[in-house]
This record gives structure tokens, sequence and C-alpha cells, in this order.
């Protein structure tokens, strides 16, 4: 029958069901009752259950990673908060900690294959230990990987725990080799196949970035004169933008295809943080934008699970 979603957030769901509808992540349907509220006959139709839904990030991940929309696959992403150092760390005795209520579907329903994530630290270790435990107890195989986004080609750390089970009656039973696609380097959009080093010139009047390709026939002159290049430039006064704001750092080099065209803000923390292009300027009175900002915020980063799910595939 689909995808089962379930998110208790109202703005999350109303993106989930615009996200279906365009075809981004698998067709489905979207319950915004509490987990605690889901008995195992609400799901029995269903091939693909996504718990804690956010924006559907685990279903446009196993999509990307070659996953079929009518294989069965679990997902769960457990609220942080309880084991976050950010956080109360209240741990187990938080009422937020609802691997109790998971594993408890998990038990009834007994899916396939079930992936989830965590953050990254002793006490999200602590809590897979119980995770881990309370699945082998079921007939379940479980394993953990932490690992940053950055090593997968995002531009920031995102240290964080991923996790998977498997049911050990159907172990090797789920094997495929995956796609001729799915390498690192093949990431990358067609025109940005060739590896780009990037030269910051700080110091001689020069364009903050330039690009060289290095291609079979030796170094040439990079054709990419994306937004963000052309954005920055050196100046008397330190490095200025093409509006005419001033900086007196460089803005980072660009670390992939995704982010080729980012807006770069420069935080009070004295980061620069990449932005989707024309996020900014976030000011006072335009809540829809603040609004998309916090759902990417709660959102897992899509090329780290997927490179998650690949590795899990390969195996």
């Amino acid at each position: 029958m689909g995808a089962y979603y379930n998110e208790i957030d109202p703005k999350g769901a109303a993106w989930l069901r615009e996200l279906i509808k365009a075809g981004h992540i698998a067709d489905g349907d979207v319950d915004e009752r509490s987990i605690e509220d889901v008995v195992p006959t609400d799901l029995s139709a269903y091939t693909q259950c996504h718990f804690f839904a956010g924006i559907g990030v685990w279903s446009y991940a196993l999509r990307n990673a070659g996953w079929p929309d009518d294989r069965q696959v679990w997902t769960g992403s457990c609220p942080c908060q309880p084991f976050s150092s950010a956080g109360k760390k209240g741990g187990t005795s938080d009422e937020r900690h609802l691997w109790p209520v998971f594993q408890y579907l998990i038990k009834e329903c007994r899916p396939v294959a079930v992936f989830g994530e965590q953050v990254a630290n002793k006490a999200g270790e602590s809590w897979f230990d119980l995770v881990s435990a309370d699945l082998e107890a079921e007939g379940y195989a479980a394993g953990l990987a932490v690992f940053p986004a950055c090593s997968v080609g995002a531009p920031h750390l995102r240290k964080r725990l991923y996790w998977c089970a498997e049911r050990l009656a159907d172990s090797g039973s789920i094997r495929w080799e995956p796609r001729a696609d799915q390498g690192r380097a093949d990431r990358l959009p067609a025109s940005r196949q060739e590896r780009c080093e990037v030269r910051n010139k700080l110091g001689d009047g020069s364009t903050v970035c330039e690009l060289a390709h290095t291609s079979s026939s030796g170094l040439e002159g990079c054709q990419h004169d994306t937004a963000q290049q052309a954005r920055w430039r050196r100046s008397e006064k330190g490095l200025s933008r093409a509006d005419g704001a001033i900086s007196q750092h460089a803005p980072p080099s660009q670390t992939n295809g995704f982010w080729r065209a980012a807006d770069w803000l420069f935080c009070r923390d004295r980061k620069w943080r990449p932005v989707e292009p024309s996020a900014f300027p976030l000011a006072h009175g335009s809540p829809a934008r603040v609004g998309r900002l916090r759902g990417y915020g709660n959102a897992i980063v899509a090329p780290q699970a997927q490179a998650f799910i690949e590795a899990y595939m390969s195996i």
C-alpha cells in the first residue's frame, strides 16, 4: 500500500504531504498522531514505515541509494533531546525517550530492516546499547556507524550515530549490487566530474576563489563561474560583495556540487554557514522563510543517510 509517515508536528506533516504530491518521496499516508497512539494493526497494510518522519529525508535517502519504494523497510530517528549534551540530559527517564514505543511496534510487526539515527556522544552510544539489546532479543542483528556529514561532501561536521537492524530470519535476502552511479565521485553533476582545486588569493588583489580543473589534458581554467565566485571580490577595505557588503573574512569554498551555488552567512560566532540561494536576509516579518530553515534544521543530512544505506546494501 505504499509508505506510512508518522509526524506530530503539523508543519512537518504539511511538508510531507507536499513532498509526496511532488513525487520527491515515496507515495503514502501521513499520520499526525503521537507514536504512542499507533497500534500494530494500523501499520499492517504498509510496505514502508517512517516514524519521527520530519520532512521525509529517510525516504528521500532510501530512494537515492537505490532502495525501491516497494521494498519493506522501517526508519525512525528517535528524539535526541534526552541524550543531547545541549539538553536536560534526562536520558531514559525523559518522557521524550520513545525507543520503548518504537521497539514495541518493531516487535509486533517484525519489519525486515530498520534504519535509525541518534546523537554521536557517550549518551547516544549508551542509548544504542539498549536498542541493540532489545533488538537482538527479538531476533535482529544490529550495528552502528558514527561519522560526520563532511565525510560525504557536506560543508559542515554534523557528526551522527547511524544504526541499522536486520531480521536474522531474512539475513542475506535483501542484498543487491549498488547502482553504477553510487560512487562518491559520481555524486557530482556531470559538468563537475573533474576534481576542482580551490585556491584562495587574499593578498594579491585577485578574486577570493579561483578554480582550476585537473583533467587528462592538464590544468585548465574552470568554466564554472558560480554566483558565489562572482559575489566576493577583494577590495582595499576587505572582501566586498557585489551588493557592497564588506567582510574581513573570506567565505569558505564550495566543497561539492550540491553547495556550489550556496549563499554563505557570516554568523556571530565568526563561522561561515551555507544556506540555500536567496534564503537571506533573515528578517523579522519573514515567518515562512524562518519556517523553512526550521524544517531543514530538524532533518537528518540526506547524503549522510544515503551513504549509510549504501554501505549496508553493499555488505
